[in-house]
């Protein structure tokens, strides 16, 4: 990992440096203007259900060059975080600033006694932080994924009784209804 990263929660002001994230790092759907992980990011900021403690940013010489944006979910009767979007702009991928920003939730949520990290992604790259198919603790996904993307770290506030049914913050419904 580079010795000048800074990894250090998101502030409103950084919102224009994590769309351009967003943008760089995921494909724009044909006709769009966005990416669907920059709208969904803005959403979720707009509806209030960005956790403000989990939702980091990496940065290089003052400029975002990372991002990972957590939010408020259910599961069960209680509530639980979603970690995503995640992303690190392109020319800078593979050199530690993702992972970086994954320890950085990790960890913090951990502190602050979440019980679990849930979200969708390749199983190849999250299960090297110890990520899981949700299934295997009792939580049900909110869609039709394969088992294997719908995926869960459970941290030291977990308890068997808390899984439950998932369900994302609302703007992640709002997309597919799109």
């Amino acid at each position: 990992m580079r010795a000048d990263l800074v990894i250090r929660p998101e502030q409103s002001t950084d919102a224009p440096g994590v769309r351009g994230v967003l943008d760089a790092a995921f494909p724009v759907p044909e006709g769009a203007q966005e990416t669907v992980e920059a709208r969904l990011a803005d959403a979720l900021r707009s509806d209030g259900d960005v956790v403000p403690g989990l939702t980091f940013v990496a940065e290089l010489d003052g400029e975002v060059v990372g991002s990972v944006v957590c939010s408020r979910a259910t599961m069960g009767r209680g509530v639980s975080v979603g970690l995503g979007p995640l992303a690190v702009r392109p020319d800078l991928q593979r050199q530690g600033i993702g992972s970086a920003l994954m320890a950085s939730v990790i960890a913090t949520a951990d502190q602050a006694a979440e019980p679990s990290l849930v979200l969708l992604g390749d199983p190849g790259y999250y299960g090297h932080f110890g990520f899981v198919p949700a299934v295997e603790h009792g939580i049900g996904s909110p869609g039709p994924w394969d088992d294997r993307y719908f995926q869960v770290k459970v941290l030291r506030a977990w308890r068997p009784q808390l899984a439950g049914p998932f369900r994302y913050a609302p703007a992640f419904e709002r997309l597919e209804e799109s």
